[in-house]
């Protein structure tokens, strides 16, 4: 997916949020997906995927105030967005129905730590994939791919990414948006959370909040006559999905479950009843990764 193509699934995606209301509606459970049977059976013994399949649960790390990517409201059972229905795919490859994922909210900062420490068998949480990340934790991917904007106050005169220089600019702590932010000569205000960065932007302690632009369009549309989304895309986000380094066959199998899935259509219906409610026609997904040798 080109960047240019990421923006305007962002933009209709604001919209039909705008429209819809409640990013974290209680009947949008999302759509079914095919529980393998026996899956255990499928995996070598001593890998990771039979390990889980055997246990009939799997512990996954998802973002919670994400709409459209990851979010759960106060009354919600489970999460809501594409990550979790990624993650709904790969359980259910092993067996696993979705009511026996247990969801672990998993904010940028603790994503490594949590793989390294095994908190979590993964993480699917708007994980952006970088070199630096991959020699210590494991990044299949990208299932997804975004670029990174600016959310700002309606009235700001912030219009080019050059506009952001000395002023102050927030993130979630932890994320590659601070650090590219920083290099446009931005002075950059890490938070744990991105509605804690939100709220920042809100009542004007910072000039701008920046991440992947699907996230930004869904805060503009819940704040619509406060807030808007500003710049291009400078920068080209892929989403992976982490592992522990410690497990490297989970690689292939994440990849071959997502390429049947995409083949499948189950990909599609995935995005189509999360970032596609806008009614933008689904995208081809992306061209993933070869996982390193063995």
């Amino acid at each position: 997916m080109t960047r240019i193509k990421a923006t305007a699934v962002a933009t209709l995606l604001a919209l039909g949020l705008a429209a819809c209301g409640n990013a974290g509606s209680d009947d949008d459970s999302g759509p079914d997906v095919k529980v393998s049977d026996n899956a255990a059976a499928s995996f070598p013994d001593g890998s990771r995927m039979k390990a889980l399949a055997d246990s009939g649960t799997i512990n996954i790390g998802v973002k919670f105030d994400q709409p459209g990517i990851g979010f759960k409201g106060a009354t919600d059972d489970m999460p809501q967005g594409f990550d979790p229905e990624i993650g709904k795919i790969l359980a259910a490859s092993l067996g696993i129905e979705p009511d026996k994922i247990k969801w672990t909210e998993t904010i940028s900062a603790n994503r490594e730590p949590f793989l390294q420490k095994g908190q979590v068998d993964l993480v699917i949480a708007s994980y952006s994939i970088t070199d630096e990340r991959r020699q210590v934790v494991g990044q299949a991917g990208p299932y997804y791919v975004t670029g990174q904007q600016l959310l700002v106050k309606k009235d700001s005169d912030i219009s080019s990414i050059d506009d952001v220089k000395g002023k102050e600019v927030c993130s979630v702590t932890g994320s590659t948006s601070l650090d590219q932010i920083e290099a446009k000569g931005a002075t950059p205000r890490g938070f744990d959370t991105y509605s804690e960065c939100v709220d920042q932007v809100l009542n004007g302690t910072v000039d701008a909040m920046t991440t992947d632009g699907a996230i930004l369009l869904g805060y503009a549309a819940e704040h619509p006559d406060d807030l808007k989304v500003a710049v291009d895309p400078f920068s080209e986000e892929r989403y992976g999905v982490g592992y522990g380094k410690d497990h490297p066959e989970m690689c292939q199998w994440i990849v071959d479950t997502i390429k049947k899935a995409q083949d499948d259509g189950d990909w599609a219906k995935a995005f189509e009843s999360t970032l596609g409610k806008s009614g933008v026609e689904t995208p081809e997904p992306p061209t993933m990764d070869a996982c390193p040798a063995s």
